[in-house]
């Protein structure tokens, strides 16, 4: 059975949280769907399909909800088209990729036309076609891009606002400035009178509603009519009860009991203009929260140098393919992942991995598509391209992350499924009360209408994914990968923190830590001579030993007689002199007195060695795996936070203890084979405590995936970072304490716009239905209801948006 694929597509008219479970109810009814969940921040659903999934069925049940989906059109030039049978076979092949709506083929301009509703098909559509025997290239979209279209969405609010306000500044002067200043309610009644004032309110307000105002109508009446209402359904009634209830005072007053003849234009178009202007300003401000995808996407340079019959040419980095060899000037951009062949420059790599001090490439490094080649010239060989480059696959994890749906959302979903029903249905039951008690029907429509207005629960819906998008966003800026936008919210529940140790604490190899001379020998010459004798081997502790030399600046001799003692070390002449190396018990085999203290190494967690030129013991060697810089100085940072820290290792009891105790670690579970990590975490998560684990390693994949929010080091293996929730796309610890930061101040965020919402509702719902009215004579008019309703969707997603300003608790200098 093939397993569900991923499918992303735009949907439109998404106004709030209620259009989000209608757009999901919808999709989850079409065959094929395995999974559907709609994002309202980014207006996107994501769905995960089965084979017999038809992207038709989820176009037209999304049509039919009143939620289009935004299609993406794709042209490609086609080869080999000859006929029209050619044409015929190219567009079923390409119709049954899924994703795909429609495909159409020219054969006079050999193009393919493409109409998806996910724009990351078009692999697919480049597979499916080449299998049929028509090689298919993207042709350059020549359609607005997704900044030019939230742009354009900006641009035609703040024109429809302009106007609205334009016409509805007359209609509120002339009906509330009579109220405000009296002289000027006299000076209207005795030039134009109350009549004309009335009609000139009705063509304007008309004019606002039928122009400006009309999307409510057009959008929100149909869901009405579907029994299915929306923000513009709450929208539409209000500022339709309005300025039906004035139209009729101005036209047929009769109709109306005595005494209630009163027009409410200034309240229908107020309405309108308000929350065209939230819009306008929510629009702008979600058009910000997708900065960190866009900032990431222009990191990928159009054209690179690449060697075609021998020479470097420009070519479009889209054509580059695993292989070529591509040259980067000094200053240029990286184009693709590859291997350093020839050159030596530092490489600036912050924008991928958050670090600020540019990295050393030479022959055999490797490079990250997108980043910046410093001072010297580089001449490499692509190993990625296309979609499996490094900066391709975090553009993809940050894009799925900001489409996740936390579950503190499911909460919010239950809740806004019925809350617009129970909002008319409290405004029914608000003008009923007031027929029934108070002063008029106008007093009752004008309260009725306030708590629809004030009601609408775009901030309910914008809280979770807004802060989603910018938090994730800003944690990728900083070098901090959330793969899956659920570790967002376990995050930052984390109780304890639990590490592998090889090449997570530590650099994970063996590094020359302490070298003593004795006996009078020189430390160079003891070195150049051991190193000299452990160049013939290949074990990783002889291999630190040749690194420190050649660190050294040191010439090795190549030794004569060299002889590998199993279980104790190597002897060999080297330039006339006899050399041994190894352990304690190779001296004590050769008579060499050991007379001097050594535990110290031991308790450090160190291998101590010992070296003797001639029958004299010349040095005492210490090797170790040196912990990272960053690890006690980020287990600290921890300990700040009220976590306990655990380290998981296969080492020995007392090397991990020694570890531990240099670490300040907290929980030590040592000797654990590669397939035990799994029970090694269950044991850290007794007692219901939220566990982290930070691995690098293929051992360590089953642990990630079992702790509560595995956390991979970028450096590490791929099997890792697939098997882990959140990536660190550099190997320095502090990206732990910055995830930890990060989604806590995320979800503080989330916190705090849910509580702005749902106390926003709950505090203005009974003002506008009039509770107060008995005692303080305060009724809120539909005018003040409908500002103060735009300001609760600008103010959640303004509040998201300072999460694109949060800093790294731990930089460069806090580094021990």
């Amino acid at each position: 059975m093939n397993d569900p694929q991923t499918l992303t597509l735009g949907v439109t008219q998404l106004s709030c949280a209620s259009c989000v479970g209608r757009a999901e109810t919808v999709l989850r009814a079409v065959t094929g769907v395995v999974v559907a969940d709609v994002n309202l921040a980014a207006e996107t659903a994501k769905l995960q399909v089965s084979p017999d999934f038809a992207a038709t069925d989820a176009v037209a049940a999304l049509d039919t909800a009143g939620y289009p989906a935004a299609l993406n059109t794709t042209r490609f030039t086609v080869e080999n088209l000859s006929c029209a049978s050619c044409v015929g076979r190219v567009e079923r092949a390409v119709s049954d990729v899924p994703g795909v709506v429609s495909a159409a083929a020219n054969l006079a301009n050999d193009e393919l036309t493409v109409v998806s509703i996910d724009a990351h098909v078009t692999p697919s559509i480049t597979t499916a076609a080449a299998k049929a025997g028509y090689p298919v290239t993207l042709i350059a979209d020549d359609h607005p891009a997704p900044d030019d279209t939230k742009a354009a969405e900006a641009a035609t609010l703040k024109q429809m606002t302009v106007i609205a306000a334009m016409l509805t500044l007359p209609v509120f002067i002339l009906e509330m400035g009579g109220h405000m200043i009296p002289a000027f309610h006299h000076w209207v009644m005795s030039t134009i009178g109350m009549g004309t004032s009335w009609t000139v309110q009705f063509v304007l307000t008309t004019i606002v509603l039928a122009w400006p105002g009309r999307q409510f109508f057009t959008k929100g009446i149909p869901a009405l009519a579907k029994a299915a209402p929306d923000m513009n359904s709450l929208v539409a009634l209000g500022s339709g009860a309005a300025w039906t209830f004035s139209t009729v005072a101005l036209f047929a007053p009769a109709i109306l009991p005595d005494g209630t003849q009163t027009v409410y234009f200034e309240a229908a178009a107020v309405i309108v203009t308000l929350i065209l202007l939230g819009r306008y300003l929510e629009a702008r401000a979600k058009g910000r929260t997708g900065d960190a995808i866009r900032k990431l996407v222009k990191l990928s340079p159009q054209t690179a140098l690449v060697e075609r019959d021998g020479t470097f040419t420009p070519t479009d980095v889209d054509s580059i393919i695993t292989g070529d060899v591509i040259q980067t000037r000094p200053g240029e951009r990286i184009a693709v992942d590859g291997t350093v062949t020839a050159g030596t420059s530092y490489v600036d790599e912050s924008m991928i991995t958050g670090e600020p001090v540019p990295v050393e490439k030479t022959t055999g490094a490797a490079l990250v598509g997108g980043t910046i080649n410093g001072n010297g010239a580089l001449t490499y060989t692509a190993t990625k391209v296309g979609a499996d480059t490094t900066l391709a696959q975090i553009i993809r994890m940050v894009s799925d992350a900001q489409g996740a749906k936390l579950p503190i959302q499911d909460l919010v979903n239950r809740i806004t499924l019925w809350f617009v029903p129970a909002v008319m249905a409290i405004a029914c039951l608000t003008i009923i009360a007031w027929l029934v008690f108070g002063p008029s029907f106008s007093f009752a429509l004008v309260a009725g209408v306030a708590v629809l207005i004030i009601a609408c629960p775009c901030a309910m819906g914008l809280a979770t994914p807004t802060s989603i998008m910018v938090g994730t966003g800003r944690a990728a800026e900083l070098g901090v990968l959330f793969r899956r936008g659920t570790a967002l919210q376990t995050l930052s529940q984390v109780q304890t923190v639990a590490f592998d140790k090889t090449g997570t604490l530590t650099k994970g190899r063996p590094e020359l830590t302490d070298f003593e001379t004795l006996n009078g020998f020189r430390h160079d010459d003891v070195l150049r001579l051991v190193a000299s004798v452990e160049a013939q081997s290949e074990h990783p502790i002889a291999a630190a030993i040749v690194r420190a030399a050649k660190a050294h600046g040191l010439t090795l001799t190549p030794p004569d007689d060299f002889t590998a003692i199993t279980g104790y070390g190597a002897k060999a002449t080297v330039a006339g002199h006899e050399i041994l190396v190894g352990a304690d018990r190779l001296m004590a085999r050769e008579q060499i007195a050991i007379d001097v203290p050594h535990t110290k190494f031991g308790e450090q967690g160190k291998s101590p060695l010992y070296a003797a030129i001639d029958g004299k013991l010349a040095a005492i060697i210490a090797v170790a795996d040196p912990i990272k810089p960053s690890s006690k100085t980020a287990i600290a940072a921890l300990h700040d936070l009220g976590l306990s820290v655990a380290m998981i290792t296969g080492d020995n009891a007392a090397t991990a203890q020694a570890i531990a105790s240099q670490l300040n670690i907290d929980t030590v579970v040592p000797e654990v084979l590669p397939d035990g990590k799994v029970a090694a975490i269950q044991s850290v998560q007794q007692n219901g405590t939220q566990t982290a684990f930070v691995g690098d390693g293929i051992n360590d994949a089953p642990a990630l995936a079992a702790s509560d929010v595995g956390i991979a080091i970028g450096t590490g293996t791929d099997i890792a970072i697939e098997a882990a929730d959140v990536v660190l796309m550099s190997g320095d610890l502090r990206g732990v304490v910055n995830a930890l930061h990060l989604s806590q101040k995320t979800m503080r965020n989330i916190k705090q716009n849910l509580f702005w919402a749902f106390g926003y509702n709950a505090l203005l719902i009974p003002v506008a239905a009039g509770v107060f009215y008995p005692l303080f004579n305060l009724l809120l008019s539909p005018a003040l209801a409908a500002g103060a309703m735009a300001l609760s969707s600008v103010f959640v997603v303004t509040n998201a948006l300072r999460l694109r300003w949060v800093n790294a608790p731990m930089t460069e200098d806090a580094r021990s």
